[in-house]
C-alpha cells in the first residue's frame, strides 16, 4: 500500500465530511469561483463560507486568490486522487473478501 500522510488525509476526511464543503468543491469542479459565489447557494455569511474555504484550504482541496477585495477560489483535486488511492487499498480487501464468499455459497450450493 502507498504511504499517504496520516494528517494529510485526517484533513481531506474532515472537509469531505460536510456537505456545505462538498457542494463548494462541486461548484469548484465547474469553474473557479469568489467567496461570495461559492456562499450564494446557501444561508450562510461570507465569515461561515470563508471557515468553510479555510478547511478545504487546510486539506489542500482549495488555493485562494486575492485580486483587490474579491478572493478567488480554485479546486486542486490531487488531495482528493491521493485520498482515493488510499480507499482503493481497502476496496481490494473487500473485493477478496466477497469473491471468497461467493466461493463458498458456490461450494454450499454444489455439495447439496
Amino acid at each position: 500500500m502507498a504511504e499517504y500522510s496520516s494528517d494529510q488525509l485526517d484533513k481531506v476526511f474532515h472537509a469531505l465530511a460536510d456537505p456545505t464543503r462538498r457542494a463548494m468543491l462541486r461548484n469548484l469542479a465547474r469553474r473557479q469561483c469568489s467567496v461570495g459565489e461559492l456562499a450564494a447557494p446557501f444561508t450562510i455569511s461570507l465569515a461561515a463560507a470563508s471557515k468553510h474555504i479555510k478547511v478545504l484550504e487546510q486539506a489542500g482541496l482549495v488555493h485562494r486568490l486575492v485580486q483587490g477585495r474579491t478572493h478567488i477560489c480554485r479546486l486542486d483535486a490531487r488531495p482528493l486522487h491521493e485520498s482515493a488511492q488510499w480507499i482503493r487499498y481497502y476496496e481490494q480487501f473487500w473485493t477478496d473478501s466477497l469473491d471468497a464468499l461467493e466461493t463458498a455459497l458456490q461450494q454450499e450450493d454444489h455439495d447439496e
